[in-house]
């Protein structure tokens, strides 16, 4: 017993120590001489991965909530020894993985991406990013019902999870997209086959979500969905479909890959369907994603070919072939790069380039992507 008193007080003595040094280090000023909201100011203009390597009060600026966000890669994993999913983001600046906060235990989140009955496909999982917000919209459970009667949301602003509004008719393998603040779902099954879901489109806008407190206390974010115009037929809800969102309307197809397809694009000023143009359909060979909903570009599954679209000419044009990219099964693209999920791996195209480049992003040791989106960085509490 004797012994062991000098140890506790050293140990206390180095966790008093390492107290006064986190405390003097947060008093440090940012810039000597300047207030810290004046150095913040200074300091947005000057590169975060520069700040990084600098020192660890400038490492944690760039991680707080008044500095401008930067963005990073958030994706959904399966774990190969177990059918669950996993949340994670990736940080350019430090190049490291991290866990995303555990989402809310009520109600207990089960999402089935492999089932004994499909052996030769994994069950769709279909999540967007929107508003600068990760949102689950759609899922299937183990009895083959619709896994989400709401969306559920994270926030990287406040590194929060949070659902959303209930859907009218929760659904699993149907269009899901976003464009300007809104998210839509289209089409697909509900707790079984209806030709009125089946032609059905909903919309949240969540740029008028406000948060809102259920009977049980937790909170969850505001705002409903509405109807919005019909689809003519069923026939979308074949699979389960990303819808893009471009220069004010929504498009998408009703079947992935290289397949015969329809497809249909919805004005959203005009609340009306049509037809999609005949060379954006025939071009439509794989995963498709738009840039600030601006610049359309797709990855042809079967070539390992990434193209962008050009509307003048309603033709895609090639910007590169890479064996990297083949087997494409989504993509993603924000701040000058085009993500992919392919088989498994994540790999980025820098298109910004003069002249583009191609590399793989390392996943987590026994973790495979399954869906990837691309968000501001998450805040800390420094």
């Amino acid at each position: 017993m004797a012994n062991s008193i000098p140890e506790v007080s050293k140990r206390r003595r180095m966790s008093q120590n390492d107290n006064h040094n986190h405390n003097q280090l947060q008093q440090q000023p940012l810039l000597p001489g300047l207030p810290d909201h004046i150095a913040q100011a200074c300091l947005s203009l000057v590169d975060p991965t520069t700040l990084y390597s600098v020192c660890r009060s400038w490492r944690r600026v760039i991680y707080t909530r008044s500095f401008p966000p930067f963005l990073s890669l958030y994706a959904l994993f399966s774990c190969s020894s177990s059918n669950s999913i996993q949340f994670y983001n990736f940080d350019p600046v430090s190049s490291k993985w991290g866990a995303l906060p555990s989402t809310p235990p009520d109600p207990p989140l089960r999402l089935f991406l492999r089932h004994p009955a499909f052996i030769s496909r994994n069950l769709p999982i279909q999540s967007v990013s929107a508003s600068g917000n990760l949102v689950l919209l759609a899922a299937t459970t183990h009895n083959f019902f619709p896994a989400l009667p709401r969306p559920l949301n994270f926030d990287p602003s406040t590194s929060s999870w949070h659902f959303g509004p209930p859907l009218a008719t929760p659904r699993r393998w149907c269009a899901a997209g976003t464009l300007r603040d809104a998210v839509y779902v289209a089409s697909g099954i509900g707790s079984h086959f209806s030709v009125n879901v089946a032609r059905s489109v909903e919309k949240w806008d969540l740029s008028k979500k406000n948060n809102s407190t259920s009977p049980n206390g937790s909170e969850y974010l505001g705002g409903e969905w509405e109807r919005v115009s019909s689809l003519r037929d069923g026939r979308f809800s074949r699979d389960a479909i990303d819808a893009v969102g471009w220069r004010g309307k929504l498009c998408m197809v009703n079947v992935k890959g290289d397949a015969l397809k329809d497809g249909v694009v919805y004005d959203a000023e005009k609340d009306t369907w049509q037809d999609m143009p005949e060379g954006m359909i025939a071009g439509w060979t794989g995963p498709v994603a738009a840039m600030d909903e601006d610049v359309m570009y797709v990855v042809d599954e079967a070539k390992g070919a990434l193209r962008r679209y050009d509307p003048g000419r309603d033709t895609w044009h090639q910007i590169l072939e890479s064996e990297s990219l083949k087997g494409a099964d989504q993509i993603a693209a924000g701040g000058g790069r085009v993500c992919a999920v392919c088989r498994g791996r994540i790999v980025v195209v820098d298109v910004a380039a003069p002249r583009p480049r191609v590399w793989d992003v390392e996943t987590p040791s026994g973790l495979e992507a399954v869906a990837i989106h691309i968000l501001p960085r998450m805040c800390q509490l420094v």
